[in-house]
């Protein structure tokens, strides 16, 4: 099984990046789940045809003292992806990280990884703040191989460079690691030049390069993925390469070594 962590500012296209990626390691046929760690809670919306689903913690709220139940909270999306929400707190109550937290629980108490067996499980993370919470992903083994996604603007690399800063200080626990970073283009002057100069200066490299082009919009107004609206599109093209460049560089665990994610 391979862990990913896909982090990243807010509207960098992390969201877009992420459901792209599993639909286009789907197609290359893995079994993979993607679970949404943002407030937001519309990781995965473009693998359900622009739908929606409940959030874990909508479920918790919902149910009150009755149990909940994997269907209640894992859903099938496209080519077989199965997508999962983590949620967020009741709007000016709460905190953001704690249900992130509140949410790996539930999917360990409910032995997802047991039941569903996924080759990949891929999180997709808000990369504003690295706060305990929005860090879950980089600790206890949950993630092994950590993918930032950004573009030229100073924010993206600001946020990116905190990112490789969290990971560093857990270093030493065989946590995580910074595996690379996914330049998402927005077209700002020297764009390659100017994100490979940071990932130089934070020690990792910049490992794919995802074009900017109006096929994202056309597909996510479908409710789709490239990958699924236009699966023959240059676009799709480079989501594939993205795809089996992460595959090469994320680590491969063995079942029996996996202790402490969704047993």
């Amino acid at each position: 099984m391979r862990k990913i962590a896909i982090y990243g500012k807010g509207g960098i296209g992390k969201s877009t990046t992420s459901s792209n990626l599993s639909a286009a390691l789907s197609t290359l046929g893995y079994k993979v789940m993607q679970i949404g760690c943002d407030p937001k809670s519309d990781s995965v919306k473009n693998l359900m045809k622009g739908v929606r689903i409940p959030t874990v913690l909508d479920k918790l709220r919902e149910k009150g003292n009755d149990p909940i139940t994997l269907e209640d909270i894992v859903f099938e999306g496209f080519n077989g992806v199965l997508c999962v929400e983590a949620g967020g707190p009741t709007p000016g109550i709460g905190c953001a990280g704690r249900g992130i937290i509140t949410a790996f629980e539930k999917l360990d108490e409910l032995g997802a990884k047991k039941k569903y067996k996924p080759d990949v499980i891929l999180y997709d993370v808000l990369g504003d703040v690295v706060c305990g919470g929005f860090a879950m992903p980089i600790r206890n083994g949950y993630a092994r191989d950590v993918f930032i996604v950004t573009s030229g603007e100073m924010m993206a690399l600001y946020a990116a460079s905190n990112i490789v800063h969290a990971i560093d200080n857990f270093k030493d626990r065989g946590y995580a690691r910074c595996s690379g970073l996914i330049l998402n283009e927005r077209k700002v002057e020297n764009e390659l030049e100017l994100v490979s100069k940071v990932a130089g200066e934070i020690n990792t490299e910049v490992v794919s390069i995802v074009p900017r082009d109006k096929s994202v919009q056309i597909a996510e107004n479908q409710g789709m993925t490239v990958i699924e609206a236009l699966p023959d599109s240059s676009q799709a093209k480079a989501y594939l390469a993205l795809a089996k460049k992460v595959l090469e560089l994320s680590i491969e665990d063995d079942d029996e070594d996996e202790e402490d994610e969704f047993s």
